[in-house]
């Protein structure tokens, strides 16, 4: 059997370059990125998925992989791959931002812990809010829409030296916005709940100033936090969903697959 150096070239280059895309969006989305995954992991399946889906993908551009033009499809890939996984990343931190507006109204904003996802300090309430996120994610199936994102995006954005153009990146950062929203929109329930017990303990303040708010207040802020969130948690569900579907829908924006 012989090989031209042209059919070798387009050989790799059908695996690489979707490789590098793939690749880079496990590196930056959650649960796939998380640092509790090891990095052999999140390159096994990299190259698994990547055997598996490069078969279906258009035909690339005929590029020497030892070239400068490489270099920038290589660029591009790992970029558009990056914004992918970091514009979910967007929708978790949404989660931890809410349920640190909470810790703060319940007074356990003092409890914090290494996040093992993100190697950073993160109230507890935080760390219970992105496991119950992440298992919501996962029976929705959003695990399985990002994926098909990532390949419709082969389609879309063709793997070459051009990428994404400045609209999808106008789309993603005006998205950035509506992170503090999210955030307040999941934990205003909680938060507005809060609110009363701390009014009626500045009333109570009012009427009886021997009693010690402190010592009174601090534990009964904490019972009355706990029991809010045992019935509001029900509607972080759809909340959340709602905030993942919207997100779902912007990439497709953005890699050009429409609204």
């Amino acid at each position: 059997m012989h090989f031209t150096a042209a059919e070798i070239t387009a050989f790799l280059g059908g695996f690489l370059w979707p490789f590098f895309r793939i690749g880079a969006m496990f590196m930056a989305a959650p649960i796939f990125g998380a640092k509790t995954v090891p990095m052999r992991i999140r390159v096994g399946l990299a190259f698994l998925i990547t055997l598996v889906v490069a078969p279906l993908l258009p035909a690339p551009p005929a590029v020497d992989p030892v070239s400068l033009g490489a270099l920038l499809v290589i660029l591009q890939q790992i970029l558009i791959g990056a914004v992918m996984g970091l514009a979910l990343q967007l929708v978790f931190s949404t989660v931890v931002a809410g349920a640190q507006i909470i810790a703060m109204q319940m007074g356990l904003g003092f409890a914090e812990m290494v996040d093992p996802a993100n190697g950073q300090q993160t109230p507890v309430l935080g760390q219970f809010y992105t496991l119950f996120t992440t298992l919501v994610f996962l029976a929705m199936n959003g695990h399985l829409l990002l994926l098909e994102l990532l390949v419709e995006s082969f389609f879309t954005l063709p793997v070459g030296q051009s990428g994404l153009g400045r609209e999808g990146y106008f789309l993603l950062a005006g998205w950035g916005t509506q992170l503090f929203a999210g955030a307040l929109w999941l934990s205003l329930p909680a938060v507005a709940s809060l609110l009363v017990v701390n009014v009626a303990f500045g009333v109570m303040s009012r009427a009886a100033p021997q009693l010690n708010i402190f010592a009174i207040g601090f534990p009964v802020a904490m019972i009355m936090g706990f029991s809010v969130l045992l019935i509001v948690l029900q509607s972080v569900t759809p909340q959340f969903t709602s905030i993942a579907e919207d997100m779902m829908g912007l990439l497709r924006q953005v890699i050009g697959g429409g609204g």
